[in-house]
């Protein structure tokens, strides 16, 4: 019998155009595994950076940890979503990009489990040359390991909305529950990308008086307003970071913000959010998610403005949970379903990808 074969978009070399290749889909799949039938993959800022080789991953590598798809075949008869609802084939799911062990240092005697020492994910982790090979969503299928955590998704929540929130929701309510926003507090978000309105947009969840968005480009400020942020500062037309100081501190008060959430992924961010700090107030690191390199900083600032600074690395299955239950319960699921703004066949995974580098999309998508 012939081999059923499907394509999927691959990182051959860093910086080189992705490659589409084929690859054997399994014909028997192991105990409680799953394959999946890919609806809709997200591009991820991190997919850049990983473009990028600013991440120590395998190549080749299929990317994509943002996906959600219809269940083709089942490992086992009888299985269940994290959640315990029961999955058949035909059910659209999606799932949490990694897997951790459950039992080493982190997951068991620190509850850190994004830290987890032999955690692996989607897209991320798993060279496309070992079988099965498919293991990231810009592929016509996933396979899905024994311990992915996944979740049915109810019909009342478009797809649009669960890649157009993507890892940026999950990421986002990671860091807000590790530092969280409080009614009253002044915000302001670095970065108008997709990390960014979710922080926005839980942010004014959380009873935030003012949201400052700081950002570019235009288009995504724009997304922003329609987020609901108070304010909007771009840095193409004030490029300074000592006139955005300025601006932020007329805005709140002359203070600075009480919580400030980097969401940008350069280094140089990093810098000028310290300095939109009140002090005493919280300084959120959520976007140097990658390696992008060194950045030159005065410590005596966080020591002399009396700053907690949180660093926060990924999401739990539970924080998934969470986004899709708040999705599907409120208006936001509208809101996050419209930064789908391009979207893209399998064969133009790269330009996909490239749409994304240069800042020229809201979400982009792949539908293989």
């Amino acid at each position: 019998m012939p081999v059923e074969t499907c394509s999927a978009a691959v990182l051959v070399e860093f910086e080189k155009p992705l490659e589409i290749h084929s690859y054997p889909i399994p014909p028997e799949l192991g105990p409680d595994e799953l394959l999946v039938k890919v609806e809709m993959a997200g591009i991820c800022g991190t997919d850049v950076h990983l473009w990028l080789g600013q991440l120590p991953i395998p190549l080749p590598v299929i990317m994509g940890h943002e996906s959600a798809g219809t269940v083709e075949r089942m490992g086992s008869d009888s299985m269940a979503d994290w959640s315990g609802q029961p999955v058949s084939i035909g059910d659209r799911i999606t799932w949490a990009s990694s897997i951790v062990c459950g039992h080493c240092y982190y997951c068991q005697l620190k509850a850190q489990p994004t830290r987890c020492l032999s955690r692996k994910a989607y897209g991320i982790s798993y060279c496309a040359k070992d079988a099965p090979h498919l293991r990231g969503g810009y592929a016509e299928y996933i396979v899905l390991r024994k311990g992915t955590s996944t979740f049915r998704l109810p019909d009342s929540l478009p797809t649009e909305a669960i890649i157009g929130a993507g890892c940026a929701l999950t990421t986002a309510i990671h860091g807000l529950e590790r530092a969280p926003a409080k009614p009253g507090d002044n915000v302001v978000i670095q970065g108008a990308g997709p990390v960014g309105l979710a922080a926005l947009a839980l942010a004014r969840e959380a009873g935030a008086a003012k949201t400052i968005l700081v950002g570019a480009p235009p288009h995504r400020l724009q997304l922003g307003s329609e987020f609901g942020a108070t304010s909007v500062i771009s840095i193409e037309d004030v490029p300074d970071p000592a006139a955005r100081r300025q601006l932020v501190l007329e805005r709140t008060g002359g203070f600075g913000a009480d919580v400030v959430v980097e969401c940008v992924g350069y280094p140089a961010a990093f810098v000028e959010g310290l300095d939109l700090c009140r002090d005493g107030g919280t300084y959120l690191v959520l976007g140097q998610y990658a390696n992008a390199g060194d950045v030159l900083m005065n410590p005596h600032t966080i020591t002399r403005k009396q700053l907690n600074v949180v660093g926060s690395w990924a999401f739990e299955p539970r924080h998934v949970h969470r986004a899709i239950s708040w999705l599907d319960s409120t208006e936001w699921k509208h809101q996050f379903a419209k930064q789908v703004t391009h979207r893209f066949p399998l064969a133009r995974a790269d330009e996909a990808l490239n749409t994304v580098r240069q800042h020229l999309s809201g979400k982009a998508v792949i539908i293989p």
